[in-house]
């Protein structure tokens, strides 16, 4: 399908041909679902973790002898009914939460992200990104241009320019087709707003963004990487 082309500056310099494959299609909100949560799961980390009585640090000798002293019979003061013992049914670290998912899920999954995103106008494709210096200024003026493609009430700040006056725009993802040093350098320190390669992008990460600008490039490294 046809869809408009940009410029740095965010002027219309034409249209550009993005593959029905990839950008046309249904949204199966279930899929996506499943996905998606799969993706959070496998990132999860397990933190907690409560000592059980083989775990706290002491105990090893029996505080007092078995009979003979009219108390209960104890073996060890990290016993859990004990203040201070180990912990009875507590969470562990050894946990798992990770979700097995179908790779060809995850793909169908990916394009019907970015096809609803090309649908609600919230997909921007430029022609290409030149910076002259790896600065964060060059970078913030770029954006601030394509911010006035994006929507009307702009929801995060940036800085923009050696005064740091702040300016708004919307969360936004920038789809390379590979990694160039100096556009990661210049946008390391802006908000709401990352970098990434096109063979590494995923359904959880495209929808953690409002809006996506894709380098036209990016689109043979989407066909490279995901359409078999």
């Amino acid at each position: 399908m046809e869809y408009p082309l940009y410029n740095q500056k965010a002027e219309n310099i034409g249209k550009v041909d993005l593959p029905d494959g990839i950008f046309n299609l249904k949204m199966n909100e279930d899929l996506v679902h499943q996905v998606v949560t799969s993706q959070r799961s496998n990132q999860r980390q397990v933190i907690a973790h409560a000592k059980g009585r083989s775990e706290v640090r002491g105990g090893g000798k029996k505080p007092w002898k078995q009979k003979g002293t009219g108390r209960a019979r104890v073996g060890s003061i990290r016993s859990p009914i004990w203040r201070g013992g180990g912990v009875t049914g507590g969470p562990t670290k050894e946990r798992n939460f990770k979700k097995k998912i179908n790779k060809k899920m995850a793909r169908k999954a990916l394009f019907m992200v970015l096809s609803s995103k090309a649908k609600d106008n919230q997909l921007f494709v430029l022609d290409n990104i030149i910076l002259e210096n790896p600065k964060t200024k060059e970078m913030a003026v770029m954006l601030k241009n394509i911010s006035s493609l994006m929507a009307k009430k702009p929801t995060t700040e940036i800085l923009s320019g050696l005064k740091h006056r702040k300016e708004t725009i919307p969360s936004t993802l920038l789809i390379l087709p590979s990694m160039d040093e100096k556009i990661k350098r210049s946008s390391k320190n802006l908000p709401n707003f990352t970098a990434v390669e096109a063979r590494n992008l995923s359904p959880l990460e495209v929808l953690s963004y409002k809006n996506l600008v894709l380098v036209k490039d990016s689109i043979d490294a989407l066909n490279k990487t995901f359409k078999k």
